[in-house]
């Protein structure tokens, strides 16, 4: 029976093991997905489905621990509709994920960090019956009287997983905003992101 235990705890580490890369390795992952964004604190809002774009260099740390950092392009913001006018925020980002990853088990990681992003387009497109406009967000405020300021730096805590299979790398996470849109405003960044990258050791 000993014998068995022990084999059976060799077995699974080396099955915990596989997979996972040597310490030092670095490596760069082009990646591409989907953001399921909204705003927070506003009952009214529905997601925006939107792309995302960018790349991530990932360096191995230990067996188990690897640290990331990225450069996406993603899409947020939120849809709504007030009476017959359908409405989209469209908040867009330069966003910079640095996570710790810890890799639990054969190719699947739990991870975690900060994500800084900075806002380079906010537009507000209407819709009614028919007819379509887009407008500058910050000059939609103003048209209408509201005093308000975009922030341009957004920060969040991303928490996610992934799994890696054949250097292909699918990840979920999710991006709690913690940066008001507006200071006049609680609403913050909410985003559900799934993506898919190639890992390219350097």
């Amino acid at each position: 029976m000993k014998k068995v235990i022990l084999s059976a705890c060799v077995m699974l580490i080396a099955i915990a093991a596989y997979g996972q890369r040597d310490k030092g390795t670095v490596t760069l992952q082009p990646k591409v997905g989907l953001n399921v964004a909204t705003l927070t604190n506003d009952g009214d809002a529905d997601s925006r489905f939107a792309p995302v774009v960018g790349a991530e260099v990932e360096v191995q740390a230990t067996d188990m621990v690897s640290f990331s950092g990225g450069l996406l392009y993603s899409m947020q913001g939120a849809k709504g509709k007030v009476g017959n006018v359908d409405g989209t925020v469209k908040l867009d980002y330069i966003n910079v994920p640095i996570l710790a990853n810890v890799y639990v088990a054969n190719g699947f990681a739990v991870k975690l960090g900060v994500q800084p992003g900075f806002l380079i387009n906010n537009k507000v497109k209407v819709s009614q019956n028919g007819v379509n406009a887009e407008v500058d967000l910050e000059k939609a405020f103003k048209a209408a009287g509201i005093d308000a300021k975009l922030n341009k730096v957004d920060v969040s805590f991303p928490v996610g997983v992934s799994y890696e299979f054949s250097n292909i790398n699918i990840d979920a996470r999710y991006n709690l905003g913690l940066t008001k849109i507006i200071d006049e405003d609680s609403s913050k960044n909410s985003v559900f992101q799934i993506t898919v990258g190639y890992k390219f050791a350097l």
